[in-house]
This record gives structure tokens, sequence and C-alpha cells, in this order.
């Protein structure tokens, strides 16, 4: 399978590349193009997971539809054959990996929500027994599930790190009306999501969501719980206090994390058994949580 690292349209302006996706503006409406780049750690890694882009694409697009009633979105069009003519040249490379969406004004923070401890915020919650500001209680452990999921947001930053905040941060920006919609309807999306997940034995243990304003109207965008921008676990072998089996990123950065790297100079090249470990987790999670593959 070929990988697709970036995207050339020779008859369209260059799109604004993303860490993971490619960004191309059609004047009313957005291309967006996912690539099999992947990132970690804020850091783009080489090579590509082949396929990958179709995988998150295609699994966005099964959430965007099962969420709808919980809050609208910025999909136009997911089949290729329906784009515009001008973009018929290059058919084959969009099919599965593309999207044409709506024009929105990015609300510049990732709306973050945690139903259990780990990453960041268990990192964090070592340090002083908060997340983002919120007093969490003694005791817990990597992987333990929260009394209620929490919303805690962070900066999204175009390149670099993003940086978590509290909600009174968020709200001091955004004001406390959009701030506290962005709360609610986060929560709601996880809520929805992890019962989704658990129905087919997976744990959504956090997730983040971006969002957008067009015409007044705010809408859900770029992805939805993929194992990108997610936190997937095996429920039947989650035990509180160890590392849960995941199927999303975390197998790369525990990788990166046995090589001493620094995660501030240019990372180390990923070796093919992650690559494959990597492909093999993303499509198992397509699989669980749509109940066919995707098409690659």
């Amino acid at each position: 399978m070929q990988t697709v690292w970036e995207t050339k349209l020779p008859n369209l302006p260059p799109p604004r590349r993303g860490k993971v996706r490619d960004v191309y503006d059609l004047g009313r409406q957005l291309l967006i193009v996912a690539t099999d780049r992947l990132s970690a750690y804020d850091h783009v890694l080489r090579p590509g997971i082949p396929g990958k882009g179709k995988i998150l694409n295609q699994l966005s697009n099964y959430w965007f539809g099962l969420l709808g009633e919980v809050v609208p979105n910025h999909l136009l069009l997911t089949d290729a054959s329906e784009f515009p003519p001008s973009l018929a040249p290059h058919a084959e490379l969009l099919a599965g990996r593309s999207v044409i969406v709506r024009k929105a004004e990015v609300v510049l923070f990732e709306c973050v929500v945690r139903g259990y401890l780990a990453g960041s915020g268990f990192r964090e919650y070592r340090r002083s027994r908060t997340v983002c500001g919120i007093d969490l209680p003694d005791g817990l452990e990597l992987a333990s599930k929260l009394a209620e999921p929490i919303f805690t947001p962070a900066t999204k930053a175009e390149s670099g790190h993003d940086e978590n905040v509290s909600f009174e941060v968020m709200e001091g920006q955004l004001g406390s009306e959009l701030a506290g919609r962005l709360r609610e309807l986060s929560l709601a999306l996880y809520r929805a999501g992890a019962q989704h997940a658990a129905r087919h034995g997976l744990i959504l243990a956090d997730t983040k969501f971006e969002f957008g304003l067009a015409e007044g109207e705010l809408l859900l965008i770029d992805e939805a719980l993929t194992p990108d921008s997610s936190r997937f676990w095996e429920a039947s072998e989650w035990r509180p206090g160890t590392e849960p089996v995941s199927f999303d990123k975390q197998f790369v950065r525990n990788w990166l994390d046995t090589t001493g790297w620094d995660k501030n100079s240019p990372p180390p090249e990923l070796p093919p058994e992650v690559v494959a470990g990597t492909l093999e987790r993303y499509q198992a999670a397509f699989e669980r949580l749509t109940g066919h593959p995707p098409e690659l």
C-alpha cells in the first residue's frame, strides 16, 4: 500500500499543511485531505503509516454521522466521485481520505474530555493531584476511572506544544456563554462516544474535539473520536495501575519513550515493526467501532 506523505494538487492554491491534514481553500468551502503522516509529542514522525489517512477520514465520517443529533458538523461531501469537476483529475488520490466541508472560524482551544486518568493528565495528577485546575481525590492510579468525565481544555497550537489550561482561562478568552456551551457539548459527545465504544468492548479513556463557528452556528470540525485524537482501551483487559491494551498511538509513544529521545530534537525514525503495529491497531479500532473494515 502506498504511503501518502503530502498532497500536491497542481490546479489548486498550495494547501495549509497541519501535522496530519492538508487543507485546500476552494473559496466558500475547504477540501481536507487526511495524509498518512503521524504525530506524537507534537512532532511529525517518519515514515508515514500507509493507509492511516483513509482510516482516520472514514472513521471520523462515521462518528460525524452518529453524533449529528448532539451537534451539527462541517461535512458537506464525503464521496470523492461527487466532488467538483476541478478535482476529478485527483479522484484516485482523494478517494476515501478527503472531505469537502463548510468554512468555519476555528475556536482556538482543544476541547478535551477525560473519563480516565492517562497521559498528561496522569502526569499532572502525580505532581499536584489536579488536572487543569480540577482537584481530584487521593489514591488514583494510571488508568483509574474518574467519578465523572472532566472537561480539560488546551490551547490549540499550529506547531509546537499545545498547553493544558483551566476552564477559567478558556472562559476568560471566549466568554462564559461560548465556553460553557463548548464544555456542555464536549461532555455530551464524550458520553455518546463512550457508550458506543462500550457496546463494542472498548473504553474511550479520553478524547479531544475541535469546534468552529459558521454564520453564528457552532459546528464540530476537523476529526472525531479517532485513534489520533482519542485513547481507546480493551475493556476486558483494563486494570487500574497498569498500562492498558490500547488501539491508538500510545503504542508509538511507548516505543519513543524507550529510545532516549529528548522530545525536542528531531525524532527517531519509526522501525518497520512499529509502523506495522500502528496500522494494525488503527484498523482494529475501526473494525471494532464500525463493524466493518475500512476501504483501503
